[in-house]
């Protein structure tokens, strides 16, 4: 008799899956992805669009993706670009905009999560003021936000510790973590991601900061020395439409759409963690690593005085400059969510 039920309750909600994405009406998307050289962009974005949306709408939702940069794109332009409509759905880096609005460095700054559980948890804090932020400012309805495997430094030259970073050329890709490298007595270089290997290699940098598997996938292994695994931030990136767009679709399209980025946003969390160890492994040649490729970096394990370290910068430092330029209502906002959960606060 129970298996019988259990059999009828498989079948049951089989049919009713099949019933819904039928339902569906014929719609086709168009999304701007992140960076296409990444694996964030490969291995998440282009499969969750081109595969797993038109296989659960029975072939009902149609998509084509394409990265940014390949559309000849820096970025910054992305967030702007969804709110006058000019592209339907997109994902963006919101250290991009940190020039717009403090705000869209509240989750990130330098110091914040050690790890991807800490991170995860300040980013779901802060998603509602997001929400709000983006949809009364940009019209753009946020769908969710995920990370880069954990922000790093890679460096074509010796650095034993964070203070080693004095004296040092530092390629950044925000204002934080601009701050960051001063912080410590180095010089912040704002340079593209396509414009960080030649620069390593020609010591117009001594270090450059991104993705540990970011950096890895970009072949920073070939013109750098030394890794710190250190996280220093996640660089997280929305998903995110145009509200206009949005509302002209069917709701039950809406509705399967935001369920389903939910997932796939969910799925970048959690495999964050453990990409960012893949990274140190792969970066460095590390049996672990199960890419084809390994490089051969040297692997800077911070001690417990760099984390104490960063943690102080954080404090004394990060945290009063960004507090100084947001506002009162960002700074509230900042306390009564992330600041509760990590005990720490934001004082103009």
């Amino acid at each position: 008799m129970k298996r019988s039920l259990v059999l009828a309750a498989l079948t049951g909600a089989l049919f009713a899956g099949q019933a819904q994405a039928q339902d569906l009406p014929k719609t086709h998307l168009k999304v701007v992805g992140g960076l296409s050289n990444l694996t964030a962009y490969q291995n998440f974005e282009v499969p969750f669009w081109t595969k797993t949306i038109p296989e659960k709408s029975k072939g009902q939702i149609t998509t084509e993706i394409k990265g940014f940069n390949d559309l000849g794109l820096k970025g910054p332009e992305v967030l702007r670009l969804m709110s006058q409509g000019v592209m339907e759905f997109g994902t963006a880096t919101l250290s991009y905009f940190a020039s717009d609005n403090p705000i869209n460095e509240a989750i990130d700054l330098a110091g914040l999560a050690p790890d991807a559980k800490t991170a995860r948890k300040i980013t779901e804090a802060f998603e509602p003021i997001y929400a709000k932020f983006y949809g009364e400012g940009s019209k753009v309805r946020l769908l969710g936000i995920s990370p880069y495997p954990a922000q790093v430094l890679f460096c074509n030259a010796e650095i034993k510790e964070l203070g080693d970073l004095k004296g040092k050329k530092v390629r950044t890709s925000s204002r934080n973590q601009a701050e960051f490298v001063e912080a410590f007595g180095g010089t912040s270089v704002t340079l593209a991601f396509g414009e960080v290997v030649p620069a390593l290699q020609n010591k117009v940098v001594d270090c450059a900061i991104t993705g540990s598997l970011s950096g890895y996938s970009a072949k920073w292994y070939e013109v750098s020395t030394h890794l710190l695994a250190l996280p220093i931030n996640w660089n997280q990136q929305i998903h995110a439409v145009n509200e206009a767009a949005w509302n002209k679709l069917d709701p039950k399209v809406r509705d399967f759409v935001a369920a389903n980025v939910k997932t796939l946003v969910s799925n970048i969390w959690d495999a964050a963690a453990a990409q960012t160890k893949e990274g140190y492994d792969c970066n460095t040649g590390a049996a672990a690593c199960t890419l084809p490729v390994k490089g051969k970096m040297k692997l800077v394990v911070p001690t417990d005085a760099d984390k104490a370290l960063l943690k102080s910068v954080l404090q004394e430092k990060i945290l009063p400059k960004w507090a100084a330029r947001c506002s009162a209502d960002c700074v509230a906002g900042f306390n009564s969510t992330i600041g509760k959960e990590l005990g720490v606060t934001a004082k103009k």
